[in-house]
């Protein structure tokens, strides 16, 4: 008998197209991904852990980014290829259990690492409580930063099942960090009632949009200048986006929230806007796609063009 002993032949390594990598935003490529040049940068925040009827806001993220692989890239609203300003797509924040402050700590380092770079941000998550990170962030940068939220629900209860940054509290937690301009609310508690009354805000209920024309103009004068924008996606009738942790009847359109979108664009500097607690398995695929189609829409509301940008410099 040999005493040699034979050798395995050594392995290949796999080529590295048969593994999926994670997916950018519309299926966008490089040079239009790569983070150093891009305009816009998606942050998709898969976390939950504070919902309070029907969970699965985390899945959010992911779905909207699947379902942006289908949208086509020219724009015919703005006559305009949006993703030519660059679109980078970061690989999902891994979660925080520990409590929701240190997902709401986690959300701010990141973004504001990104403000930093002077990236236009766009977070998907995910529950609402995510947005206190985000602001936190943009107020260091703006300090006379306002709070565009759009929503169907208050969110101003000072603490809710034991915790004062769930998303139930979210909006509190903002309000004692900048002001605050409620648009779309059409169900809130009593206590939130009391504050509402007791601090003299006033949201533009859906009541208000349906019977006053010219609600838009009031909500852009009542901004300041520097506005970052959330948008709780059940502020969308439930006929259109039925995938949401606590639906309420009697929402925008479509096009309403577009034509305030368009108008605060217009006249205010967007600093960069989110769109949480969507459950896509609460709803059809059409709310995942419904979803992305916005996103796009609002990166080519806010973030202009290297043309628009020169023309603006002018």
């Amino acid at each position: 008998m040999s005493d040699h002993v034979c050798q395995p032949e050594p392995v290949a390594p796999w080529p590295e197209e048969m593994f999926v990598q994670h997916r950018s935003f519309a299926g966008l490529e490089s040079p239009y991904t790569d983070l150093q040049q891009a305009k816009t940068v998606i942050l998709p925040v898969p976390y939950d852990a504070t919902s309070e009827w029907q969970g699965g806001s985390r899945h959010g993220p992911q779905a909207i980014i699947d379902a942006s692989q289908y949208l086509e890239l020219y724009d015919l609203d703005l006559d305009r290829d949006i993703y030519k300003a660059g679109i980078a797509t970061l690989p999902q924040v891994e979660p925080l259990l520990s409590s929701p402050q240190d997902m709401i700590n986690r959300v701010y380092q990141l973004v504001e690492g990104l403000v930093h770079k002077e990236k236009f941000v766009v977070m998907l998550g995910g529950e609402h409580s995510l947005s206190l990170g985000a602001v936190r962030a943009f107020k260091d940068h703006f300090p006379d930063l306002s709070v565009l939220q759009l929503d169907a629900h208050a969110d101003l209860r000072d603490e809710y099942l034991g915790t004062k940054y769930g998303q139930a509290c979210v909006m509190r937690r903002i309000h004692e960090l900048c002001p605050v301009l409620q648009v779309g609310v059409r169900s809130l508690s009593r206590e939130e009632k009391q504050f509402l009354t007791q601090e003299k805000l006033r949201p533009f209920y859906m009541s208000d949009l349906a019977a006053n024309t010219g609600s838009i103009q009031r909500i852009v004068d009542s901004l300041g200048e520097d506005v970052y924008v959330t948008i709780d996606v059940d502020v969308l009738d439930p006929s259109i986006m039925p995938a949401v942790g606590t639906p309420e009847p009697d929402g925008m359109s479509w096009r309403q929230l577009l034509d305030i979108m368009e108008s605060v664009a217009l006249h205010k500097h967007v600093v960069g806007f989110d769109l949480v607690e969507f459950s896509p398995g609460q709803g059809p695929s059409s709310c995942a796609f419904l979803l992305a189609k916005l996103a796009y829409r609002l990166i080519g509301y806010t973030v202009p063009s290297d043309r628009n940008a020169a023309e603006a410099g002018r």
